[in-house]
């Protein structure tokens, strides 16, 4: 078992807590693809089992930064197995330019939230509070270091984001989407230079 208490790996303390004070369907939610120049912000929302054995069977999940990406993909069918519920929702690049990116990011985790099959009686967030969601919420700085269930949040966010990128790096070819994802490398930098921008790119987004 990784050490829980070195801050690498998340834990359930924030869990148990809602838990013993009676909540039982404890969602985590995370996002990836913000900072992106391209394609859509995603937000995944993880309910797992009110259970501390749980611990063990995502004994590897954490942070998606701070997982490889042949990490990710493994771990990513075993947190749906997993959970109690779970769901990814996304805010697409002309949503992020009408809204802006963080209620485009609250977008997408609106809807990460309604396609659950289990409806939260509590939520565990990155950061961000969502004052329209009418349930009690914590929202954690650096959460997907801290709650297991945000972290897993993340992880199928992040994998889930990754496996549209590389599906539009074949309706958009030349950009390079299935290697940088939509971030602002130098090489796709150079592609936006070279061919312009395309319809899933973020044109509110400065390429500085």
């Amino acid at each position: 078992m990784p050490d829980r208490g070195s801050g690498l790996f998340p834990t359930l303390d924030f869990e148990q807590t809602l838990w013993k004070d009676g909540f039982r369907a404890v969602a985590g939610i995370d996002e990836a693809g913000r900072g992106a120049l391209a394609g859509p912000v995603a937000a995944g929302a993880v309910v797992l089992p009110a259970r501390l054995d749980v611990i063990r069977t995502l004994s590897r999940v954490r942070d998606s930064k701070l997982m490889t990406p042949l990490e990710r993909e493994r771990w990513a069918p075993h947190i749906r197995e997993t959970a109690l519920a779970w769901g990814v929702g996304l805010a697409s690049a002309e949503e992020i330019d009408s809204l802006g990116i963080l209620p485009a990011t609250k977008l997408a985790a609106a809807r990460a939230l309604a396609s659950l099959s289990i409806p939260p009686d509590g939520l565990l967030t990155d950061f961000l509070i969502f004052p329209e969601v009418d349930l009690p919420q914590i929202a954690l700085i650096k959460g997907d270091r801290l709650s297991l269930s945000v972290a897993a949040a993340s992880v199928l966010a992040k994998t889930s984001r990754d496996a549209l990128m590389r599906e539009l790096d074949e309706r958009y070819p030349g950009y390079g989407f299935a290697r940088h994802k939509g971030y602002g490398t130098r090489l796709h930098r150079a592609a936006i230079r070279e061919l312009g921008k395309c319809e899933i790119h973020r044109v509110s987004f400065s390429l500085r």
